[in-house]
């Protein structure tokens, strides 16, 4: 049918446009996962959604076209942590993978799944590989206790095709919300969701709630899931889509975190994050209230 319908509707403008419906998101969303949509209106749809804005019945018909053709993980034994990572640093360490490492420790199976969707930033990938955790080359269980890294490419081929147009038209599109709100999971997952401006916010809580997704959800390091760790911020939780508050924002900004290195680069963010595993640095107590509040959402949702 192709999608020119749906981009006359959404494509009049900030003030003109109109918002689709969960299931026309669906089927627009899917066309273009599908590659069966021209290169010409996959641009048209980016650049209309930039200027419209994504209402959270679009992200939830995005996703559920993701979900129909997304390549699962395996139920795990416990809820699945899922960690999409898609920024990389850019003034600070890119401290996702301690997170990943640290939920690991405490018994979690945790998924790391992203993208390079710029050249000059650090990534975890990269932080990882230096860890000993290469990234998987095709789908298998994943076991209580283990981090694995699986590219967007793995999980969606049309997912990361979408996010390539970023290198072309140098904005970002659907594609990179949907890639902090979906579930790559066929059993209870957790996903840390994370947001950069505040409204932003109350976009993807409602989206996860109208998903019905376990989730927490608080402001992320420079675009990535983990915690800030100069900051504490507010952080709520949801429970298969029930809201629930699980920390206030403080004021202040630390203006030295203990340990943490001043250059980004692969080899000083992976031997600092082997320091604070093995107890010579401190975890950062932002990141370590992040630990607990994702362990407190998967032990709920175990007893749900």
């Amino acid at each position: 049918m192709g999608i020119s319908h749906y981009i006359k509707e959404i494509g009049r403008g900030a003030r003109g446009a109109k918002p689709l419906d969960r299931a026309q998101a669906c089927d627009l969303f899917g066309q273009v996962l599908d590659g069966t949509v021209t290169d010409l209106e996959t641009g048209a749809f980016c650049l209309a959604m930039r200027i419209k804005g994504e209402t959270p019945e679009e992200m939830a018909g995005f996703l559920d076209a993701t979900h129909a053709r997304l390549a699962r993980f395996p139920a795990t034994g416990r809820p699945l942590a899922v960690l999409p990572s898609y920024n990389g640093a850019r003034r600070l360490p890119v401290l996702t993978p301690l997170l990943a490492l640290l939920l690991a420790r405490e018994g979690l199976p945790v998924l790391v799944h992203g993208a390079a969707t710029e050249s000059t930033r650090v990534l975890s990938s990269n932080v990882l590989a230096a860890l000993d955790v290469q990234p998987l080359e095709h789908i298998r269980p994943i076991a209580d206790g283990e981090v694995v890294f699986a590219p967007t490419a793995l999980l969606s081929p049309g997912l990361k095709r979408l996010l390539d147009v970023r290198r072309v038209v140098g904005l970002r599109n659907p594609g990179h919300s949907v890639v902090k709100l979906m579930q790559p999971s066929e059993g209870d997952c957790v996903v840390v969701g994370s947001y950069t401006h505040p409204a932003y916010a109350e976009s993807m809580a409602a989206t996860f709630e109208l998903m019905g997704t376990t989730a927490l959800l608080s402001r992320g390091l420079e675009g990535e899931s983990v915690a800030d760790p100069r900051r504490t911020g507010q952080v709520d939780g949801f429970i298969k889509g029930r809201r629930i508050a699980l920390q206030a924002q403080q004021p202040g900004t630390l203006s030295e975190v203990p340990g943490l290195p001043a250059d980004i680069d692969v080899h000083t963010t992976a031997d600092y994050t082997r320091r604070v595993l093995a107890g010579q640095a401190p975890i950062p107590d932002a990141i370590a209230q992040q630990v607990r509040h994702v362990l407190q959402l998967s032990h709920d949702m175990e007893q749900a």
